[in-house]
């Protein structure tokens, strides 16, 4: 899937927007998701990260889509099943370093190179989850 998304114009626009909204950019995150955990289920180099995970990934795959959508400005599904997300505190039970970080965003980056998603729109998306993945770091290295 190929995605010529343009950077937002002068009115703010949030990433759901940019996505295309609603059905086009539900789609796009769900693919963005499944494509994500295909990378994490199979890549070697992020055997680290899928350890921390259940063998199951159904859960997870619904639950990142879920939050996904509402992070980019899209509807609050997340919020509304888990209420408020508290990801700090959701992944406190899991040791996360650096590496922990820097593979899931490897997994991340590298689906959406795979999805084809324009350069501008990745690394907005990189740069902003990049934050976030380092916020859930809980121990030093």
């Amino acid at each position: 899937m190929r995605m010529d998304i343009h950077e937002p114009g002068a009115a703010k626009q949030s990433l759901f927007e940019w996505l295309g909204g609603s059905a086009a950019a539900t789609e796009k995150i769900r693919s963005l998701v499944e494509t994500f955990y295909d990378i994490m289920d199979s890549d070697p180099k992020v055997a680290g990260l899928r350890a921390l995970h259940q063998p199951d990934l159904t859960e997870a795959r619904e639950k990142l889509f879920m939050f996904l959508t509402g992070w980019t400005g899209g509807p609050q599904l997340y919020v509304e099943q888990y209420g408020h997300p508290r990801l700090r505190a959701r992944h406190l039970p899991f040791s996360i370093g650096e590496s922990e970080r820097d593979q899931w965003m490897y997994c991340m980056i590298k689906a959406m190179h795979q999805l084809e998603f324009e350069e501008s729109l990745m690394r907005h998306i990189a740069n902003q989850l990049y934050g976030v993945a380092d916020f859930m770091r809980n121990r030093e290295g």
